[in-house]
């Protein structure tokens, strides 16, 4: 289980798991290991999305200012 030394490479360490089991518990750490990457790879999928609104909410600033200067010189010609 675990990491071990390339015996052709002798700096390199080559890591090997008898089962899918093993893989996944990381040595009793997996909770905490595949819990981060979870949290990472939720997060970086909710970004997008968050992102997406604050720019649609910044459009619609945005066009609603544009309006009401329109709506300001109208009356300004008047």
């Amino acid at each position: 289980m675990g990491a071990r030394r390339d015996r052709r490479r002798p700096g390199l360490l080559i890591m090997h798991w008898h089962d899918a089991n093993e893989f996944f518990s990381m040595g009793g750490h997996g909770g905490f290991v595949w819990g981060a990457y979870g949290v990472a790879a939720l997060l970086m999928a909710i970004e997008p999305l968050l992102a997406w609104r604050r720019h649609r909410a910044a459009r619609r600033v945005i066009a609603e200012q544009l309006a009401d200067e329109a709506i300001a010189r109208a009356g300004a010609r008047r």
